[in-house]
């Protein structure tokens, strides 16, 4: 039998998402105190067993470890700021989406105010919380990460990522460079296409295998940047600047958007224009670590 003792938690905001670690918190069996702006959505939650708190400041006095979980971060100020005088000995963990300027921001705040703060990361949708297969990136100082990382484990598969409040962050908004640059490709070769007659279902396995394929390039890739030499050995830039052609042209000719086409040459053009056509794609780490317009 597992006697731990469970750590009573307080989950402000309940959006979907709020509503989702809340419910992940009472299956654990945590002691779980919820407030919102708008009560009525915790009448769910408080049915499974949570509690209601009739405010922020009775809220974070009810549990020793505080879920925050808002639209951004000036919503957690604007919650928080006329109850900061409880803040004293808790401790917090912001979920909120933002960059990582506004996270360590945010722990100055909290830390001025006498507060335990660990900035976090939601890498995963509602349905999934409470279950491995969700992801919650952490950072800030280690000890808390390491106080909290049991009951944190109700909620996702916890990934902590060091001492630096901002790291959640700015690799959330790394993943999201990922995610929206494939997809964005994916919806212009499913344009390109279905001026062919074919259609996104048949493109869609073929562009599954390309993106997994790709994928397995980034360790090597990563190598090349990390040591900051880039041997041609599968392709050089000038090689995949001809291609860029093709793919630019292509899109001009069947009369779609050819924004995106345009703007991948356009960089590869300036690392060209820097001596780098004999070296591998990865050297335009380059023109993506400098300014914009430089």
């Amino acid at each position: 039998m597992n006697c731990t003792p469970k750590t009573s938690v307080t989950v402000l905001g309940l959006g979907l998402m709020g509503q989702a670690l809340a419910a992940a918190f009472l299956r654990a069996g945590h002691p779980t105190t919820v407030w919102n702006r708008t009560s009525a959505k915790a009448d769910a939650l408080v049915a499974e067993g949570a509690s209601l708190a009739p405010s922020v400041g009775a809220a974070l006095k009810a549990g020793s470890l505080t879920i925050i979980c808002l639209t951004d971060y000036e919503a957690v100020r604007e919650l928080l700021r006329p109850s900061e005088g409880e803040l004293a000995g808790t401790m917090v963990i912001n979920l909120t989406s933002g960059d990582s300027a506004q996270a360590r921001a945010a722990a100055r705040w909290a830390e001025q105010h006498g507060a335990g703060y660990l900035d976090g990361a939601i890498m995963a949708v509602p349905p999934v919380i409470g279950t491995p297969e969700a992801l919650i990136l952490l950072s800030g100082p280690q000890a808390h990460h390491e106080k909290h990382r049991a009951a944190l484990g109700s909620l996702a598969t916890i990934t902590y990522l060091g001492e630096d409040p901002g790291l959640a962050a700015l690799y959330d908004v790394a993943g999201l460079a990922m995610m929206w640059s494939v997809l964005n490709a994916w919806l212009h070769g499913t344009a390109l296409l279905r001026t062919a007659g074919i259609d996104a279902a048949t493109f869609a396995p073929f562009a599954q295998e390309l993106a997994t394929g790709v994928a397995g390039w980034l360790p090597g890739y990563a190598e090349q940047i990390d040591r900051g030499a880039f041997p041609a050995e599968v392709s050089a830039l000038e090689t995949d600047v001809r291609a860029m052609s093709h793919l630019l042209e292509e899109s001009e000719a069947a009369g779609i958007n050819a924004e995106l086409p345009r703007l991948i040459k356009a960089i590869a053009d300036r690392g060209m224009a820097a001596g780098h056509g004999g070296e591998q794609y990865p050297v335009l780490i380059e023109e993506f670590s400098k300014p914009t317009g430089r």
